[in-house]
This record gives C-alpha cells, sequence and structure tokens, in this order.
C-alpha cells in the first residue's frame, strides 16, 4: 500500500477516552515514578504526569498512520509537540479531534506525517494540543515536498543541571499498558523483522521520563504548570540503560533538554523545549482580529465596539448617523466618538459612515475593512430602525424603509464580507432579531417580518458556510437603545444596559464559539434559547382516495400540534427524513397510527470489503436507466475503507478510494453500513438518526436504494 498524499487535510475520526484514576497511575509507574513520586502514584491528592496527554489519546497515533497508508512495519515515532492549556483532570473522559496536517518525503530515507489535534473534557474544556510527526521508512519518494528545518539550536554551553534515571529491563512491559501494544516493544522475532536485535523501548516512555524528570527539576511538585513541551526522537533506547536528562535553561518559563545514554553516549531525545508557568488567564480573545460593527454609533453597536478592541480587535465602526427612523442625511459624528473612545484606550478602530440600505454602502463597508485592515474575521449586522404602526395604518414606504434597513442591510454587507472569509477560511457572523420577530409585537408587522427573516437568512447561511470555519447565529437582545428610548419606563430602562447583553454577542464571535445556527435570547442578565421546535407529528390514513381528509386533521389536531418529545431541526433535509421514515411504516388499520414493522430483517453482510466487492452483483441494471451518478462511500470503523461508485449508461463501476468528485458522498460506521444495506436499517432511519451522513445532492442519494437490491 502506497503512501497516500491525498490524506493531507483529512479530519480523522475523534477519539474518545473513558479513564479512572488508575489509568493516570499504571501510567505514572510506567515512566518510573515510585514512592519518590507519590502525588503520581497514590490517589490521596492525586497529579497527572502532563505527558499522560500521549497515552490517553493513544489510538489516534494508530489512526494517523492508518489513514495516511503508511507502511506500518517502517513507523517510528519522530517529534512530539504537546501545548497544555489546562491541567488534566485525574479521570474523566477525553475528546480528541483532528487531521493530517502535512506529508513531507525525504526521498530513499523515507517520509514524514503530520497530524495535529486537539483534546476536551467532558464539559468542553480544551486541555492540550497535540503535534504528531511521525517518519515513514518504507515511504519516500512519492513526489512531495521536503520538510522544513526544526529551528531549534540547542545550547553551545554546558548543561545548567543533569539528572540521571534508570528504567527498568522489564519497563516496556509495564508501559504497554498504557495502550501502546506494538509488539516491537516485547516480541523479539517482530523486533528482528523491523531491524533491531531485541525489544526496544516506547519512545513515549522515555519522553514520559523526561517529562517527570523536567517537572522535578524546573517545577517540583506542580505539574499543572507544564505549558508546552517539544522534542526529537533521535535513538532507540534498549530496556535496562540508563538514561541522563541535560537542561538549559533560558530565562523565566523556559528551558532547553535532551535526553542522553549514558552507556553509549547517544542522544535519545533531542532538540527539546519545555516552558512552564503559571496558567494563563482563560479570557476570550480577539487580538488580530477585524471587526465590522453597523449601527455602531451609539447603544449596543457602540457596547460591542468598545469592548471586541479592549480585548484586540481591530474594529470598523459603521453608523451613518441618520434618526431613529432612518430619516434624515446623516451625521458622522456617532461613529468618529465611538472611535475615538477606541484609540483612546489604545485600540485601533475606523469609522464607516456609509448607509447599510444599499448595495454599495454594504461593499464601501467591507472595503474600509480590508483597506484598514486587511480582511474581515467578524461581521454583527446590528443596524437598525424603528417605524411603528398598526397594520393597516403601516404605509408601503414606512414597511421598506424598516426592510431595507434590517432585512437588505443584513445583506448588503453580509454578501461581500462573507467573501472575504471564505477565501480565508474563517469567519463569525452575527444576526440581530427580536422578541417582536420570535414572538410578535402589536404595531410592528414591518419589523417583526424584517428580525424573523432574518432567522432564515441565518438557517441557510450556516449551511453554506460551515465548511469553511464560518459560524453564523443570531442574536435577541432585550437592551435599551435609542430605539427604545422613550418607549420604556425609565426605572426598567436602567436596568436594561446594553453591557447586560453583549457577552453573548461577544462569545457567539469568538474562536472559540461551537455553535452555529443557533439563536439566544439575551437582556438585563438573563440568557436563554430560541427554536423552532417541530414535534414529533402522527401519519394519518386516507380517506377512499388515499389521501388525509380535512375531518382526519380536526379529529387528530390535539395530536397532530403536540410537542412533546419535539425537536429542532438544523436543516431541511433533517425535517424530511423524519417524514420519510414515518411514511415508510404503513398507518394501523385500527388506529390509523404509524405501525411498527412486523417481518424480520435480513441478515447483516459479512463485511464491507466484501460487500463492495460484490456490489456490481446487487446492481439494478433496469433501474439505473437516465442515472449518471458517482457516490463516494466512506466507511470508518476497523472495517471500513474508502470507496466510490460510478453509475452511467446503465453499468456500475466500483473502486476503492474516494473519487475527486462525486455527487454525493455517504459517511457511515461499517456496523451500520452492512446493516443498511442488508435491508436492517432503513436508509431514511440512519439518516435521521445521524447514523448516516449526506453531503453533496442528498436527493440524489435516494437512488442507492433503488439501482442495488438487498
Amino acid at each position: 500500500m502506497a503512501l497516500n498524499p491525498k490524506a493531507v487535510g483529512m479530519d480523522l475520526d475523534p477519539v474518545v477516552r473513558e479513564y479512572t484514576w488508575k489509568d493516570v497511575v499504571l501510567y505514572a509507574l510506567g515512566v518510573g515514578a515510585g514512592f519518590s513520586d507519590l502525588d503520581y502514584c497514590y490517589e490521596k491528592n492525586l497529579k497527572v504526569i502532563p505527558s499522560f496527554s500521549i497515552a490517553a489519546i493513544f489510538d489516534f497515533l494508530i489512526q494517523l498512520g492508518i489513514k495516511s497508508e503508511l507502511n506500518l512495519a517502517g513507523l517510528l515515532h519522530a517529534e512530539q509537540e504537546l501545548i497544555f492549556h489546562n491541567p488534566i483532570p485525574v479521570n474523566g473522559k477525553l475528546t480528541t479531534k483532528g487531521r493530517i496536517t502535512n506529508m513531507y518525503d525525504k526521498g530513499p530515507k523515507g517520509a514524514i506525517i503530520v497530524g495535529e489535534t486537539d483534546t476536551f473534557a467532558e464539559d468542553g474544556t480544551k486541555l492540550f494540543t497535540s503535534i504528531v510527526t511521525l517518519f515513514a521508512r518504507f515511504d519516500g519518494g512519492f513526489g512531495g515536498p521536503d520538510a522544513p528545518k526544526n529551528p531549534i539550536v540547542m545550547p553551545d554551553r554546558a548543561p545548567d543541571l543533569e539528572v540521571e534515571d534508570c528504567p527498568s529491563p522489564n519497563q516496556p512491559l509495564l508501559y504497554r499498558l498504557s495502550g501502546d501494544v506494538n509488539p516491537l516493544h516485547v516480541d523479539t522475532d517482530f523486533a528482528k523483522m523491523a531491524g533491531f536485535q531485541q525489544p526496544i523501548m516506547h519512545g513515549l516512555c522515555t519522553h514520559g521520563y523526561a517529562c517527570r524528570l523536567l517537572i522535578g527539576s524546573l517545577i517540583p511538585g506542580q505539574p499543572e504548570k507544564a505549558r508546552r513541551m517539544a522534542c526529537r526522537f533521535t535513538r532507540t533506547l534498549i530496556p535496562g540503560d540508563p538514561i541522563k536528562l541535560q537542561v538549559w535553561k533560558e530565562g523565566d518559563g523556559k528551558a532547553f533538554w535532551r535526553v542522553v545514554n549514558p552507556r553509549t553516549g547517544d542522544i535519545v531525545i533531542d532538540l527539546g523545549v519545555f516552558e512552564y508557568g503559571d496558567i494563563p488567564k482563560d479570557e476570550i480573545r480577539f487580538d488580530d482580529r477585524v471587526a465590522i460593527i453597523t449601527g455602531a454609533g451609539g447603544g449596543l453597536g457602540r457596547t460591542y465596539a468598545l469592548e471586541l478592541a479592549k480585548r484586540g480587535a481591530k474594529v470598523v465602526v459603521n453608523d451613518l448617523g441618520g434618526a431613529r427612523d432612518g430619516s434624515g442625511k446623516g451625521s458622522s459624528s456617532a461613529a468618529d466618538k465611538v472611535v475615538e473612545e477606541i484609540k483612546k484606550a489604545g485600540g485601533e478602530a475606523v469609522a464607516n459612515y456609509d448607509n447599510v440600505a444599499t448595495a454599495k454602502g454594504g461593499e464601501n463597508i467591507v472595503k474600509s475593512a480590508v483597506k484598514a485592515f486587511g480582511k474581515v474575521d467578524i461581521l454583527i449586522n446590528n443596524a437598525g430602525i424603528l417605524r411603528d404602526k398598526s397594520f393597516l395604518k403601516m404605509e408601503p414606504e414606512n414597511w421598506d424603509a424598516v426592510m431595507a434597513v434590517h432585512l437588505q442591510g443584513a445583506y448588503n454587507v453580509t454578501r461581500p464580507a462573507f467573501k472575504v472569509m471564505k477565501e480565508n477560511g474563517y469567519g463569525r457572523i452575527i444576526m440581530t432579531t427580536s422578541a417582536a420577530g420570535l414572538y410578535g409585537n402589536f404595531g410592528q408587522t414591518n419589523y417583526s417580518s424584517a428580525k424573523m427573516a432574518l432567522v432564515g437568512f441565518m438557517n441557510t447561511l450556516k449551511l453554506e458556510g460551515g465548511k469553511y470555519d464560518i459560524k453564523v447565529n443570531t442574536i435577541a437582545p432585550i437592551a435599551a437603545s435609542r430605539l427604545t428610548e422613550d418607549i420604556m419606563p425609565p426605572d426598567i430602562f436602567a436596568k436594561m444596559a446594553p453591557e447586560y447583553v453583549s457577552a453573548m454577542t461577544l462569545y457567539l464571535c469568538s474562536d472559540r464559539c461551537p455553535v452555529n445556527g443557533n439563536i439566544y435570547n439575551a437582556g438585563m442578565g438573563f440568557f436563554n434559547r430560541a427554536a423552532v421546535i417541530t414535534g414529533p407529528g402522527v401519519v394519518l390514513a386516507g380517506g377512499e382516495d388515499g389521501f388525509p381528509t380535512a375531518e382526519a386533521i380536526r379529529d387528530n389536531l390535539p395530536r397532530v400540534s403536540a410537542l412533546k418529545n419535539g425537536k429542532p431541526y438544523y436543516q431541511l433535509n433533517d425535517q424530511v427524513g423524519d417524514a420519510m421514515t414515518a411514511l415508510m411504516n404503513p398507518p394501523s388499520a385500527d388506529t390509523g397510527d404509524t405501525a411498527a414493522p412486523q417481518a424480520e430483517a435480513p441478515a447483516a453482510a459479512g463485511s464491507v470489503k466484501d460487500y463492495f466487492a460484490s456490489m456490481t452483483d446487487h446492481f439494478v441494471k433496469e433501474a439505473a436507466a437516465g442515472v449518471d451518478v458517482v457516490f463516494n462511500f466512506l466507511i470508518s470503523g476497523g472495517g471500513g475503507g474508502d470507496w466510490h461508485c460510478i453509475i452511467k449508461d446503465q453499468t456500475c463501476t466500483v473502486k476503492t478510494g474516494a473519487a475527486g468528485k462525486a455527487t454525493c458522498t455517504i459517511k457511515m460506521a461499517d456496523g451500520d453500513f452492512l446493516d443498511m444495506m442488508s435491508g436492517r436499517l432503513a436508509p431514511m432511519a440512519a439518516y435521521s438518526s445521524g447514523k448516516l451522513v449526506i453531503e453533496g445532492d442528498v436527493m440524489k442519494s435516494q437512488l442507492i436504494e433503488k439501482v442495488f437490491k438487498q
């Protein structure tokens, strides 16, 4: 199997690892801890050696090798970098997400594969980042770029301190129980096949020794202060050989290090960097981010602008400076005052006075950001006007003016901003809706309609921006502003300062924000999510002509309307999938309700590989008339793999690997795929439950059930 350069950029399957304090202690014993390091070995006041992070996500290293399709017989761990964001808990569940980031060609020497992961605790706290570099001895010469040189230069002087230790000859037997069960470290025959005379020490076991000794030397008793540990593995170590840690201090909080075998003089681990100190304040920052806020001359917009600038963002303060109802020629004073405030506080900002209600105005706002700061990362669509009247008194000009600022204004600015964000592969967009739009308010049909339309705008834009890391969310603020100053009682107005709202908006603007397509009410320090909830519904039996009747709706309206066990949908196809799943089970003759299927499901197929080998045998030529599609199948799990199927001119061709261009891509776990293809799992049931993920033309995916017999 040849190395697969197309795997660069590939997201790897998330790795979830549950562990207890016993796993933490077992790792510590595996890297030489004992009574002299009781904090790592006794559950009373237990602490975690930070390098435990590698053992906890070892499955990712395996996946990195498999997905890149390297020759596992020649696999070596070349470099390792760990960045510690928060202390690792002594027990819990870790979730790791990552991807293959680079492949480099060293010609006859081999190939280098780099993967990067982030690992999170159960509560979403980011614990550590791992950057893994693998060396594939037998996979060079694939035509890729050469690897950049490591920039680390070790000090040319005697070490500031040296610490020795001696792993047991049986150390690999203990360390492997933490997850690295490669036979290279225990099986003599396998070791000889790989070019070694006997089993060797795990490089990561020596790495763990080094981490423990570095902490003991530089931050004794305080493993939580480890911030970064990076190194290159250079020589193998025989079990039982002694090790010597050499350390060069480089000012406060940083040291260089290496591990030497004092018996042979070999450098076992080199180019080591260790950074340490107190955990930085976990603050949401916007350094090097560029934000546009429309309507930022006062109220909420001004508060957003000041807070973003305070947290490091470069801000474009847009405000036409018109009256509350949008009338007048406008004024530059409102935006200028906010820019002056930002600059006096040490921030960076520019003013813009364009009207969001025109396409040219929207373009100019974005151009202002790109001209001043080079890009756009954040857009808060905040500009608004009010022209309240009861519906029969709502003249077209008042309707159109409100629509032009709120809905058209969001479109006019978002479209050019979205283009810049897409090119940069990052963006955060905030729409501003209102409780009036979500729930209604007398005398505001124009305002309510525009505000609810923005929710629809968000719902589709979130889908189009998702793969570019552009997240789109909506805020429904309850805040004092010049739009509401003379509408609310003074005492209530005072309690509705914009600062009570801004926390939610700023979080949704940050790179820490995990959500996409959500709506949040915010005001007076109170926050909650708003969503369109769809009830589970009921399938009704048809009348004489086969169609449900108005009388059936009348008789079943409470059940049709019930929201118990309802749920929000992320996109249109989710709702369609549920409807089609319900329709697959015919109504019961007695109740008219959906009935569970009674037939026993057929047995599952043998294996995924076997299924694709025989896929053409399942092809129904007659059902494929006029069909011209390419399906990618990305099947995860130990029995999975990638295949693609080409259907054209009533023929079916199946090949290994994913096609570059596909009509749609099917993603499933191996067991679920076999159940679906053998008829045990209905496709729509798989889709609506999340077991089947479809990318591309979702409707064309339904042809699979048509052109392949079970």
